[in-house]
C-alpha cells in the first residue's frame, strides 16, 4: 500500500521563512492592533511553544494543531486591514513576481505527497512471512544436501502462498492516498501588474499554484483552496460536511470579527481548503496553502504504519519458538542418529526432514486461502476487500465506530409536522410554506424539496396555479430567510386580482424579528407579538430540537393592492410587522434495515457507538429510532476540557458522541484500542480519513469520498450494515479455521517430532528414513488444503475472537503430550508384540511408525476443530471428510503398492490394524476427557 506522506510544519527551512515569519509579525503588533481575545491568544499560542512536540493523550491537539489554531483565530479576531499586514499582501492582491516567488518557497499547494502502490511493496509484504523464510531457509539446506524432492516441495508450497497473497491484494487495492476533490482545480485569483501604476487582473491559476496573500475570487461550485479569511461575503452559504460530517450547510461572511469562545469550524469569516460553496458569492484572502492548512495538520497522522495486531504477534512469537525448538531437537536428534551410524550426511538429512516435519508448512497458504476465501465470500455480500487481513479482524471486532449521517440514516431532510406557535398542527402554516417553496427560484435547498414531497405524497391540493408570482427576496447569510410576494387570482381567464400576500420562511430566530403579530387559530383572530408568545414558542422550539428534528419558522402579511410594489431595495422595510403563522419541522430519518443490524451486531458481541459532527440532540434522537443507548453521551467541545484518564474513561463509556472534529475522532479511536479491543470504523467522507486509517479495520462505501475509499480495508457496495453483519460472521469463520489448523499443527507437528526423538534414543536408528519422513509431511499437507472449507460452531461466531498470548502455549501444554503418550503406546507395542528391536527389523517398524504417524496427523484435527465428541456430536464438512478419508486410504494402500517398494516399505499384518484401531479410540477418549478439563479450567477451547 502506498504511504502519503504530509509536509512536516517545521522540517522545510525555505516555509518558515514566509508565512510563519509573518505571524510572527502578528505577535510583534499584537499589543496597538487587536482586541483583548486576539492577544491573549497570541500568548497562548507563544506559551505552546515551550511544550513537548509529541502528542497529547486525551482531548488535547498536537502542538502543530495549536499552531494553526492559534493562526486562524488571531486572523479571524483581527480587522480586514490587519490580515492584509500578517500575511505581507494589499488589497490589490501579490505581484506575479511575488506570487511565483512565494511559490518557490513554499512548494506546490497540495495537501499531500502521495504515490500508487508498487507491486514489489506489495509483494514483499506477502512474501516476508516467518514461516516462509523458514521453508526457504529448509529448501536450501536440502539441496544442499542433495534432497531435491524435498527442497522443491517447499518451495512450492512457498510459491502457492506467496501469489495467492500477492494476487488477491494487488487486483483489489489501488491504496495509493490522492485528494482529487482538492487538486487540479481552476480557480480565479486577483493578481496586480504594471510597474510604474498597478492594474488589477482577475486571472485562473490551477489551484496547485495558489500561494498565502493571494486574493481569491468565488461562486457556487468552487473548491476553496486554502484556508481562507473571508474579505467579502454576498449570500455565502458554504458546505463543510467534508470536515464535519453535517449534512446541513453553514452561513459565512465576512463582516464579523470572531472571538475565542466560537469553535474554529463555527468561525463565520473563515473557510477552510476541501469546503465548497453552495451559494453566493465573495472574495477571500489565502492565510495558509499546502501541509499548513487546517485540514492538513489535522490529518498528519494518515499512512503511519499501524503496529502489528495481535494475530501477527502471535504468529511472530509461534515462528521464533519453534525455530528455537527446531535448533535443540534437531541437534540431539543429529548427534543421536550419528552416534549409531557414524554416517554424518545422512545424520544431517534426516535432521532436516525433521526440521521441515516440525515447520507448519501449510500456515502461510491455508491463512492466505482462508483469508482469499473470506474476500470471496465477502464479495457475495456486496462488499470489496482490500487488505485481507481485515477479514480475520472483522472476526476480532468488539467495538464499531460509525458515523451517523448516511450511515444510520438516509442522508436527506424529511419534512415531519406543520405547528402553530402552540405547538399543534395547522394546514394554513404547511399551505403558505409550500407556497414559498414552490415559487422561490434563486436556490432549491433539500427543504424545500422535502416540503414539496410532504405535500404531493399526503395529497393536499393547494392548486399553485391559482397564485402568481410578483417577486422575490432571496436567501442570504445575514437574514436566513427568503421571502415571495404572490397574488391570488379568483380565475385564469379573466385574471382578477382578490389578493397579494408576502410569504416569508426561514431560519426561526431571523423570521420571528420581522413579525409584530402572531396568529390565533382557535380564536381566529390575530394578535399583538408579545414576550410571552416569544418565550411560548422557543418552549416548543427547544423540545423539538430534543426530539432531534430542525425547526424553521413561516410568517406571511398581506398586502394593499393599490400600492405599487416594484422596489425591493429596503428589504429591512418591506420585510417587517409580520404575522407568525407557525413552525415547520425536518428529520433525517434512521433506515429501516439500521436497527436489526445493530441488533445483530450486538448480539455477536460488537458494541457500536455513534461519532458523528452532527448535533448532539440529533444524535441523540436517530440513536433512539435505532435502539442504541444513550445514557452516557459527550460532545467534541466537552472532550477537549478532559485530561488523559478522564477523557479515556469518558470515551469508554459514551455511546453517542457528537460535534466531533476529524481529529477528535481520531483520537476517540485511539482511546478505544488501548484496551486490547479491536476497534472499526464506518466513515465516508473526508473528516472521517483519520479515524478510517487508525481504526484495525477502516470501512468504507463505494459512494464516499476518494481518501475515504483509499484508506479503508474494506469498502461496502451498499451502504447497508446487515453486510457487516455477514463480513463479521465471515471474518470469525476465517479466524476460527485459522487457529484451528495452528493449534492442531503445532500439537501434531511438535508431538511428532518429540516422538521422533524418543524413538531415535530408544531404537538407535533412524525411525524413519528422510524420504519416508518427508513423504509422510507431504500428505499430511495435502489434507489440510481443505481446512479453509471447514465450518464453525455457531456458539463460535457469537463472540469476537482474540489471539491469546498465553492461550496457545498452555494448549500445547495440555494437549501435546497426548499425541506423545499415544506415539510412545505404539513403540511399545511393535518392540514387544513385534520385536523390532534389532535392525533387520526395521522396515517393518517403519511401515508401522509411517501409517500411524500419518493418521494420527489427520485425525488430530477432528478432535482439535470441536468441543463436542467429534463423528458424534459434531461432524466436520465434507470437503474435510472427503480429504481425510482421502489421505488416511493414501497412507494405509501405499504399502501395498510398488510405492511402497520403492520407499522400502513392507505389508502390515492384519492385526496391526486392530491394535490401530484399539489406539484411536483411546486417543479420542482421553483427549476429549483432556478436552471437558481444559474447557473447565479456561472456559474456551478455540
Amino acid at each position: 500500500m502506498g504511504i502519503p506522506r504530509f509536509l512536516s510544519f517545521l522540517t522545510q527551512s525555505n516555509q518558515r521563512d514566509s508565512l510563519p515569519s509573518n505571524r510572527q509579525n502578528l505577535v510583534n503588533n499584537a499589543n496597538t492592533h487587536r482586541q483583548d481575545g486576539f492577544l491573549s491568544s497570541v500568548f497562548g499560542f507563544f506559551r505552546r511553544q515551550f511544550r513537548s512536540g509529541e502528542k497529547i493523550d486525551g482531548g488535547s491537539r498536537t502542538e502543530e494543531e495549536e499552531k494553526v489554531y492559534s493562526w486562524l483565530y488571531a486572523l479571524a479576531q483581527s480587522d480586514k486591514d490587519l490580515v492584509f499586514e500578517y500575511v505581507q499582501s494589499t488589497e490589490r492582491g501579490l505581484s506575479f513576481t511575488e506570487a511565483e516567488r512565494r511559490l518557490k518557497e513554499n512548494g506546490p499547494n497540495v495537501p499531500l505527497e502521495y504515490t500508487f502502490p508498487s507491486w514489489w511493496h506489495l509483494l514483499w509484504n506477502a512474501f516476508f512471512h516467518p514461516f516462509n523464510i523458514i521453508l526457504i531457509v529448509l529448501s536450501v539446506l536440502s539441496y544442499i544436501t542433495s534432497d531435491n524432492p524435498n527442497g522443491c516441495i517447499m518451495l512450492i508450497l512457498v510459491f502457492i502462498s506467496v501469489s495467492l497473497r500477492f494476487y488477491q491484494e494487488y487486483s483489489s487495492s489501488k491504496a495509493a492516498m490522492k485528494l482529487s476533490e482538492f487538486v487540479r482545480c481552476p480557480v480565479k485569483v486577483q493578481r496586480c501588474a504594471g510597474r510604474v501604476v498597478q492594474t488589477e487582473l482577475v486571472v485562473q491559476i490551477d489551484q496547485r499554484d495558489v500561494v498565502p496573500g493571494d486574493i481569491v475570487i468565488f461562486e457556487p461550485g468552487d473548491l476553496f483552496p486554502g484556508d481562507v479569511r473571508l474579505l467579502t461575503s454576498k449570500h455565502l452559504v458554504v458546505s463543510q460536511s467534508s470536515l464535519t460530517g453535517e449534512s446541513w450547510p453553514t452561513d459565512k461572511t465576512a463582516d464579523v470579527r470572531e472571538d475565542r469562545s466560537t469553535p474554529l469550524l463555527d468561525l463565520k469569516n473563515i473557510c477552510f481548503t476541501g469546503t465548497n460553496v453552495v451559494s453566493g458569492s465573495g472574495t477571500g484572502l489565502v492565510v495558509s496553502t499546502g501541509s499548513k492548512t487546517y485540514i492538513s495538520t489535522s490529518f498528519s497522522n494518515i499512512g503511519k504504519q499501524k503496529p502489528p495486531n495481535s494475530f501477527e504477534k502471535g504468529v511472530r512469537t509461534i515462528s521464533y519458538v519453534l525455530i528455537v525448538v527446531m535448533l535443540l531437537v534437531v541437534a540431539i536428534i543429529i548427534a543421536a542418529d550419528y552416534s549409531a551410524s557414524y554416517d554424518l550426511s545422512e545424520s544431517i538429512l534426516f535432521g532436516i526432514s525433521v526440521a521441515c516435519a516440525l515447520t507448519p508448512q501449510m500456515l502461510p497458504l491455508i491463512v492466505n486461502t482462508s483469508l482469499a476465501k473470506g474476500a470471496l465470500a465477502m464479495a457475495r455480500d456486496r462488499c470489496v476487500v482490500k487488505s485481507l487481513s481485515a477479514i480475520r479482524d472483522m472476526g476480532s471486532m468488539d467495538i464499531l465506530c460509525i458515523d451517523k449521517t448516511g450511515t444510520l440514516t438516509m442522508n436527506r431532510a424529511v419534512m415531519v409536522s406543520h405547528l402553530d406557535a402552540w405547538g399543534s398542527t395547522r394546514e394554513k402554516v404547511l399551505h403558505f410554506a409550500f407556497l414559498n417553496s414552490y415559487f422561490k427560484t434563486d436556490q432549491k435547498y433539500p427543504l424545500d424539496d422535502a416540503i414539496l414531497a410532504y405535500v404531493y405524497t399526503n395529497g393536499y391540493r393547494f392548486q399553485p396555479s391559482r397564485w402568481r408570482k410578483i417577486d422575490e427576496i432571496p436567501f442570504d447569510f445575514m437574514r436566513r430567510r427568503v421571502t415571495v410576494v404572490l397574488e391570488k387570482q379568483s380565475n385564469a381567464d379573466n385574471r382578477q386580482l382578490l389578493d397579494r400576500v408576502m410569504v416569508t420562511k426561514g431560519a426561526l430566530e431571523e423570521v420571528i424579528k420581522v413579525c409584530s403579530f402572531v396568529e390565533h387559530f382557535d380564536r381566529g383572530e390575530i394578535t399583538t407579538f408579545s414576550t410571552e408568545d416569544n418565550q411560548r414558542i422557543l418552549n416548543v422550539v427547544e423540545e423539538l430540537s430534543n426530539e432531534g428534528l430542525r425547526v424553521i419558522g413561516v410568517a406571511m402579511k398581506s398586502l394593499e393592492m393599490k400600492r405599487a410594489f416594484q422596489n425591493m431595495d429596503h428589504v429591512d422595510t418591506i420585510e417587517s410587522d409580520m404575522v407568525f403563522l407557525g413552525l415547520i419541522t425536518f428529520f433525517d430519518p434512521p433506515k429501516d434495515s439500521a436497527k436489526q443490524a445493530l441488533w445483530r451486531l450486538a448480539e455477536k458481541g460488537v458494541k457500536a457507538k455513534v461519532l458523528t459532527g452532527d448535533s448532539l440532540s440529533l444524535a441523540i434522537k436517530i440513536c433512539k429510532e435505532v435502539g442504541i443507548r444513550t445514557t452516557h453521551v459527550t460532545t467534541g467541545p466537552d472532550l477537549e476540557l478532559l485530561n488523559s484518564d478522564v477523557f479515556h474513561e469518558t470515551v469508554k463509556r459514551a455511546t453517542v458522541l457528537a460535534r466531533l472534529t476529524p481529529s477528535q475522532k481520531l483520537r476517540v479511536v485511539e482511546s478505544l484500542q488501548t484496551g486490547d479491543h479491536i476497534v472499526g470504523f464506518l466513515g465516508d467522507g473526508i473528516n472521517d480519513a483519520l479515524a478510517l486509517d487508525a481504526a484495525n479495520v477502516g470501512i468504507s462505501v463505494d459512494s464516499g469520498a476518494s481518501v475515504a475509499k483509499d484508506l479503508a480495508d474494506i469498502i461496502l457496495l451498499e451502504k447497508d450494515l446487515n453486510v457487516l453483519v455477514a463480513g463479521v460472521e465471515q471474518g470469525r469463520l476465517t479466524f476460527g479455521n485459522t487457529m484451528k489448523y495452528i493449534k492442531m499443527s503445532v500439537i501434531a507437528n511438535v508431538g511428532s517430532v518429540l516422538s521422533l526423538m524418543i524413538a531415535t534414543l530408544f531404537l538407535r536408528y533412524e525411525p524413519l528414513t528422510p524420504k519416508q519422513l518427508l513423504t509422510q509431511n507431504f500428505l499430511f499437507c495435502l489434507g489440510q488444503i481443505a481446512i479453509p472449507w471447514d465450518k464453525m460452531e455457531e456458539d463460535y461466531v457469537k463472540t469476537p475472537q482474540y489471539w491469546s498470548v498465553k492461550g496457545l502455549p498452555m494448549f500445547i501444554l495440555w494437549n501435546g503430550p497426548v499425541c506423545t503418550i499415544c506415539d510412545v503406546v505404539t513403540l511399545l507395542f511393535l518392540v514387544f508384540y513385534y520385536g523390532v528391536l534389532n535392525k533387520e527389523d526395521t522396515s517393518l517398524f517403519r511401515t508401522a511408525w509411517f501409517v500411524e504417524g500419518l493418521l494420527m496427523q489427520t485425525l488430530i484435527y477432528h478432535l482439535i476443530r470441536t468441543e463436542k465428541i467429534p463423528f458424534i456430536q459434531e461432524v466436520a464438512s465434507w470437503p474435510v471428510i472427503c480429504s481425510t478419508i482421502l489421505i488416511s486410504a493414501i497412507g494405509i494402500a501405499i504399502p501395498f503398492t510398488i510405492v511402497g517398494e520403492i520407499m522400502e516399505f513392507v505389508e502390515l499384518p492384519l492385526s496391526y490394524f486392530g491394535f490401530l484401531v484399539v489406539l484411536f479410540i483411546g486417543y479420542f477418549t482421553v483427549g476429549q476427557i483432556v478436552k471437558r478439563l481444559y474447557i473447565l479450567v479456561y472456559k474456551k477451547w478455540l
